[in-house]
C-alpha cells in the first residue's frame, strides 16, 4: 500500500520576487514562416569559416578538459593587447577574466558590487538586464531618462549619481543604436571625479559603429579606466552568439571579486570555445570589417524607409544594429507590438528598455536587405491600419 502526501509548500527566494517585479525583459512567441522579423539582437551571419575550424581543430587535438578558472593564458594575452590599445598602455592579462558570455560578465560585475540598498544608475531606456541584476542583488536600480536625441540627459545624470554606488550603460546603445560621444565620456569623468563610483561600461557592439569617428571606449578616457568594469562579448562583433563566449576586464580587486562570483557559479570556461575565441581574436578582423559594412548599409535602408512613415521618427543610425523610432499613435508599445505582429512583422516593445522607452518601437537590422524592406512595408501599412482604427 501506498501513501501519497502533499508537496511541500515552496517559495521562492525573495531575489526571486524582485527580479519578477523590476524585470521588463519580454520573451516573444515563435516566429511563423509568414512573419519578418525585425526583432532579434542578434547577428545574421554564420560564424566566419576558420573559427569554427579552429574550434573543430580543438576537439580533434583532444582540448576537452577543464580550463584554468579565469580562462585560457593564450586568450587572455591577446584581450590583454587589445585592451592594452584602448587604454594606450600595458594591459596585465592577469587582470582579464574570460566569462560565459557577456550576459555572465555583466552578472559577475553587478553582482560582486552591488549590496542590498545600494543605488545603481543608468540610462533609461536601455538593455533590461541591468535592473534585474540590480535587483537580483538587492540594489536600487535609478533610471535616468535620455535626452530627445538618445544620448545622455547631462544635468539629469548629474543630479542623480552622487552617492551612487555603480553607475551601469552600453556604448553603442541597445535599444537605441546611438554612440556617446569622447564628449560625453569625458563629462561623465568629470562628475565621477571624486567619488567612489564604479563604472560598467558594456561595450558589446564597440566594432559596429557608422559614425564616420573613432569609436571612443570609456578605458580610454581619463580618470575612468580605474574605476570601470571592461565588459565584452564576441556575440556580436563576430557572430558568436551561440558559442557564449566573453570577457571582462578592470582593476585588480574588481576583477578579483567579480572572478569570485563568475567561479562559483559558471565554473571555467569552455576550453574549446576559447580556442575559437582565439582564433577570432587572430585571424577574423576581415569578417568584422566585412560585417559591419553590410550592416551601415542595412542601417541606410531602414532609415529611408522609416523615414517615409507619417507618425514615426527613427533615431540616428550611429551604431549596434537598431533602430528605436518613436511613435505618436496613443498605443503602448506592448500591445502595438502584439497588433503589428498580426499583420506580419515582429519588432520589439519599447517600454521592455525602460519606462522611458515607451512610445517607441525597436528594430534590429540584423536581417537580410529584403527582410528589411518587407519588413518596413509591413510596418507602414500596419500603422497605417491601426491609425484608421484607432483615430474616430
Amino acid at each position: 500500500m501506498s501513501t501519497s502526501t502533499a508537496p511541500a509548500a515552496f517559495a521562492p527566494a525573495a531575489a526571486v520576487a524582485r527580479i519578477a517585479a523590476a524585470s521588463r525583459r519580454v520573451q516573444q512567441p515563435q516566429s511563423s514562416d509568414d512573419l519578418v522579423s525585425l526583432a532579434m539582437g542578434e547577428p545574421d551571419f554564420d560564424t566566419p569559416a576558420q573559427v569554427v575550424d579552429a574550434a573543430v581543430a580543438s576537439l580533434r587535438a583532444g582540448r576537452t578538459h577543464y580550463s584554468p578558472l579565469r580562462g585560457e593564458p593564450d586568450l587572455r594575452a591577446a584581450l590583454a593587447e587589445r585592451i592594452g590599445g584602448l587604454t594606450g598602455g600595458p594591459v596585465s592579462a592577469d587582470d582579464v577574466l574570460i566569462t560565459h558570455g557577456g550576459t555572465a560578465g555583466l552578472a559577475a560585475s553587478i553582482l560582486s558590487i552591488v549590496d542590498p540598498g545600494d543605488r545603481v544608475v543608468f540610462p533609461d531606456p536601455t538593455y533590461s538586464l541591468y535592473a534585474d541584476l540590480v535587483s537580483m542583488a538587492g540594489g536600487v536600480p535609478v533610471p535616468v531618462p535620455l535626452g530627445a536625441d538618445l544620448h545622455w540627459d547631462l544635468d539629469r545624470l548629474a543630479d542623480a549619481l552622487p552617492g551612487a554606488k555603480l553607475f551601469v550603460f552600453c556604448n553603442p546603445g541597445n535599444p537605441t543604436g546611438i554612440v556617446h560621444s569622447r564628449a560625453e565620456l569625458d563629462a561623465l569623468a568629470g562628475l565621477l571625479e571624486g567619488t567612489s563610483t564604479v563604472v560598467v561600461s558594456d561595450e558589446a557592439y564597440a566594432d559596429l559603429t557608422y559614425t564616420g569617428e573613432p569609436f571612443t571606449s570609456t578605458v580610454s578616457i581619463e580618470g575612468l579606466p580605474e574605476r570601470t568594469i571592461y565588459c565584452q562579448t564576441f556575440s556580436k562583433s563576430y557572430a558568436m552568439t551561440g558559442w557564449r563566449v566573453g570577457y571582462i576586464w578592470g582593476p585588480q580587486p574588481l576583477i578579483a571579486s567579480a572572478a569570485r562570483i563568475h567561479n562559483t557559479v559558471n565554473g571555467s570556461m569552455n576550453t574549446v570555445v576559447q580556442d575559437a575565441a582565439l582564433a577570432a581574436v587572430r585571424t577574423a578582423d576581415a569578417d568584422v570589417a566585412a560585417m559591419r559594412t553590410a550592416y551601415a548599409r542595412r542601417a541606410e535602408i531602414m532609415f529611408e524607409g522609416l523615414s517615409g512613415i507619417d507618425g514615426l521618427t527613427p533615431s540616428a543610425p550611429e551604431g549596434a544594429f537598431y533602430q528605436f523610432p518613436h511613435y505618436d499613435l496613443d498605443i503602448p508599445s506592448a500591445e502595438l507590438v502584439t497588433r503589428l505582429r498580426e499583420l506580419g512583422v515582429a519588432v520589439r516593445p519599447g517600454s521592455e528598455f525602460g519606462a522611458h522607452g515607451e512610445h517607441h518601437l525597436r528594430l534590429s537590422y540584423a536581417a537580410s536587405e529584403d527582410a528589411i524592406r518587407t519588413g518596413v512595408a509591413r510596418l507602414a501599412e500596419g500603422l497605417d491600419t491601426l491609425r484608421r482604427t484607432l483615430v474616430p
